[in-house]
């Protein structure tokens, strides 16, 4: 943005106010004597400016990466509360899952039975499930019947005796022939197959076993949540170790144990991010290293543009450290992204002293002339970047909201790493002898220009047939709401957990509904049951849990229709049923001869589930989902689902666990992004009018991210890109940090006496390399081997293609044409022209002004 008061020249009158605001002049004429003063001062510069970034970097060893979900959302979430909450009254809620793989049934059964134990005695671990509760619960199954239903049972087997008894008389002669009253008790089955008991037994064998894959599973309850990943590798590390002490080989050739759960994948998903995060910053330098000797043809140029972005990011660290602490999902890649952004300062900075050094000025001349205008151009382009960032970091989630501030921040503190180290490196270079080479301080003729003043309209008119085209799509944006595609499912623990809930046959990860009394309990458990039969097929629980429910009421009564049964099912004449009938019969005999039983009774695999961090059952009611836990509609549904039950008192449902912080992301994220957006582009505007002087040029330089925006939504279905509520944040940073490259390009062809040819080489070289290093930034997210980092830099580097197209194409077309129709409406004066002649192109055209 080299410079506001150029854009009050007469010629762009239809496009600006007749005047600069006097602050921003002051400004920029206080940056070009500070620059000149530590041009002419370079050691205390640089002495200082080293000073800060060994300051910041000290800092920057303490910072460590966060990228657990929970820790995004506020703490006043009602989520965040509840999970709290959970975690100090019942501890971890996932598992760490044990699979041992490769031997026979048999082996697999006492690989179980012999680890066991030992996982339990392990430090961190409160208690180990290795068989189903199955043998329990099918021997009571009768007592989960209700009353009236065991009476039902008790009639069919009447009738049954009395048609056998009659039957067996042999004076007996049917008058028609009658089919035997049914002993098929399936329907019964049906009805309560969803209970909680059932379920949790199924009826796939006591073990976690699976004898066709040969695999077994044991699952180790820590007493910590998966949230301390200090915690989640420790007891992890110890499993492992408890594994590699073990010989494996007896339970068969080749037989192996593996670990996956929650603990497990939460480490492998923080692994992979700081592996990404490495290799992204590395990759990002490297890609800059490699364009700026392309751009500059210098590595002392080189060196002049990346150290001060250099030490920007030290100083920037530094002040993280201190304000937060930790990097988080996004954070944590923010080297590479501002790194791209604040190259961009030091080639337009850069660029522009080596012109005007190749025009024939001293070194502190250009520098002072640079750093006014230029500089002045990058103080406004960080200040605007900075405030979008701003906006974002109004978010309530702590991934976008630490992300703006940091991002804002630093974009303000590059701009004066760029003011203190770049003249100082300069100045200090030219005391040495440095002057730049001819093929630096020289910009070919670009081909573009020539071919923009000859074919203006026609550009024009196809940009904006492409653009109306691009227009026509946008309405088939989607927003990808499944988590799990923000997830690397390849990850080896995600893969085998994926095999774990196969093996168990419901949800690792249930939602916690907590209670205070067990009158509260029982009530909940009831009212959650009726919202799932009114839902019916709709419903997304699948079944409910809790002590209470594994209890059933009213067991005394029911023994008395229960040993009645059992005194009718003495008399059943087996000898006359099928197989099915007999099995079914004997099953009944064993569970109407079952005796009431109470808590105390239940399994400890069963009971240690609903037992609290101090030894206190109840108060806990697990809810299982039906519905894939990364799908975000059947999240959202699943949370609107129980906390729209309500409770006796009518207080609001205290429902805990990780389903229902996503749908708190989710909504948070739908809702917050039209506002972010909008905040966005009202606060760039309103910066931008306050700096450029006026609303018209304001909306002209803002015109070609807009266009490109438009038209990076229009691509999106194209290309089969989706918004998720990661990337979503690339269209506020896309706004605050293309914007500035319209008001570069318009400054230039505003000051008085330019070619636009010349000024379109220069700037639009300064533009691309801008732009691309922005680009690279990003698009080291695009190589990111996490699902959501990935989409992030997709979309970005989408976006900034499109503006490049736009502003060296679309854009310089049109003020062409806007510049052309000016010049037809109010021609130069005869008397004006014999003044003072304009300069010429080689075409022997008109200036800029065409």
């Amino acid at each position: 943005m080299g410079g506001v008061r150029p854009m009050m020249e007469p010629h762009l009158n239809d496009t600006s106010p007749s005047g600069e605001p006097r602050w921003m002049g002051r400004v920029e004429r206080m940056l070009g004597a500070l620059a000149a003063h530590n041009h002419q001062r370079p050691v205390v510069a640089l002495l200082l400016a080293l000073l800060l970034a060994v300051g910041g970097g000290l800092l920057a060893r303490g910072l460590h990466l966060n990228a657990n979900l929970v820790d995004l959302l506020p703490s006043s979430f009602e989520s965040v509360q509840d999970l709290r909450e959970l975690e100090q009254r019942f501890g971890a809620l996932g598992w760490v899952a044990v699979m041992g793989e490769g031997g026979d049934a048999e082996s697999l059964k006492r690989f179980a039975d012999d680890l066991a134990p030992k996982l339990e005695a392990l430090p961190g671990i409160r208690f180990v499930e290795v068989q189903r509760p199955g043998a329990f619960f099918r021997d009571r199954a009768l007592y989960f019947l209700s009353e009236a239903d065991l009476r039902e049972v008790h009639r069919r087997l009447e009738a049954r005796l009395k048609w056998e008894q009659a039957r067996a008389n042999p004076l007996y002669v049917p008058l028609v022939d009658e089919t035997p009253p049914s002993l098929d008790f399936s329907d019964l089955e049906a009805k309560y197959a969803g209970g909680a008991g059932l379920r949790m037994s199924s009826s796939q064998g006591d073990y976690y076993l699976d004898a066709d894959q040969r695999r077994v599973v044991l699952l180790a309850k820590p007493d910590t949540t998966s949230a301390d990943l200090g915690f989640s590798r420790k007891v992890t590390d110890e499993v492992r170790g408890l594994l590699a002490s073990e010989d494996l080989s007896k339970y068969g050739p080749g037989f192996k144990a593996a670990i996956t759960g929650t603990f497990q994948k939460k480490l492998d998903q923080q692994k992979q991010i700081a592996r990404d995060i490495g290799v992204a910053s590395a990759l990002a330098t490297a890609l800059m290293l490699l364009y700026l000797l392309f751009h500059f043809r210098s590595a002392l140029a080189v060196g002049m543009v990346l150290t001060p972005v250099g030490a920007g990011l030290a100083w920037t660290y530094g002040l993280v450290a201190l304000a937060f602490g930790e990097v988080n999902l996004l954070t944590g890649f923010l080297g590479a992204i501002l790194g791209g952004l604040g190259v961009e300062h030091g080639i337009h900075l850069l660029g522009r002293y080596l012109h005007l050094r190749g025009e024939g000025r001293t070194s502190v001349d250009a520098t002072r002339e640079s750093f006014t205008h230029t500089g002045g151009a990058a103080l406004v382009s960080a200040l605007v970047a900075a405030l979008t960032f701003f906006v974002l970091g109004t978010s309530r989630f702590r991934a976008f909201h630490e992300f703006g501030i940091i991002a804002g921040v630093g974009m303000v503190v590059l701009i004066a790493a760029y003011v203190l180290v770049l003249p100082a490196m300069l100045g200090l270079a030219s005391r040495l002898g440095w002057k730049p080479r001819r093929a630096s301080v020289t910009t070919s003729r670009s081909p573009m220009g020539n071919m923009l003043l000859r074919r203006r309209n026609l550009v024009a008119g196809v940009s904006a047939v492409m653009l109306l085209g691009l227009l026509s799509q946008t309405g088939r944006v989607r927003f990808d709401f499944d988590f799990g595609s923000l997830e690397d499912q390849d990850l080896p623990s995600f893969v085998l957990d994926r095999e774990v809930n196969r093996l168990i046959g419901y949800s690792q990860s249930p939602v916690v509904v907590l209670t205070r009394t067990p009158e509260e309990e029982q009530a909940m458990v009831e009212r959650l049951h009726a919202r799932q039969r009114e839902r019916g097929a709709d419903s997304t629980i699948d079944f409910v849990a809790s002590l209470s429910s594994l209890v059933p009421a009213d067991q005394p009564q029911k023994q008395r229709v229960l040993q009645d049964i059992g005194t009718l099912l003495e008399r059943v004449p087996m000898d006359r049923l099928d197989a099915r009938q007999r099995e079914q019969v004997a099953a009944l005999r064993e569970q109407a001869a079952s005796p009431p039983f109470t808590r105390a009774d239940l399994p400890p695999s069963v009971r240690q589930q609903f037992v609290g961090r101090e030894g206190k059952p109840g108060g806990f009611v697990m809810v299982y989902p039906s519905v894939d836990q990364s799908d975000g509609k059947a999240v959202r549904a699943l949370a609107r689902e129980i906390r729209g039950v309500g409770t006796p008192d009518g207080t609001r449902v205290s429902a805990a666990g990780e389903s229902m912080v996503m749908a708190d992301i989710l909504d948070m994220v739908t809702h917050e992004a039209p506002l972010i957006l909008g905040g966005t582009t009202l606060a760039v505007l309103l910066a931008m009018w306050l700096t450029l002087g006026g609303l018209r040029i304001a909306l002209l330089c803002m015109a070609p991210t807009v266009v490109s925006l438009v038209a990076l939504l229009g691509l999106m279905p194209l290309l089969g890109l989706e918004f998720n509520y990661l990337n979503i944040l690339v269209i506020p940073i896309l706004i605050g940090t293309t914007v500035d490259a319209g008001v570069h390009l318009l400054t230039r062809l505003s000051s008085p006496g330019n070619d636009f040819v010349s000024v379109y080489s220069e700037t639009g070289k300064a533009i691309c390399g801008g732009l691309l290093t922005s680009a690279m930034g990003f698009g080291a997210l695009f190589l990111a081997d996490h699902p959501g980092l990935n989409s992030i830099g997709a979309l970005a580097n989408l976006g900034f293609a499109t503006n490049l197209l736009v502003m060296l194409v679309a854009f310089p077309a049109l003020l062409l044409m806007l510049s052309q129709r000016r010049l037809r409406r109010h021609p130069v004066r005869k008397d004006t022209q014999e003044s003072k002649p304009p300069r010429r192109t080689e075409r022997g055209e008109p200036t800029h002004a065409n």
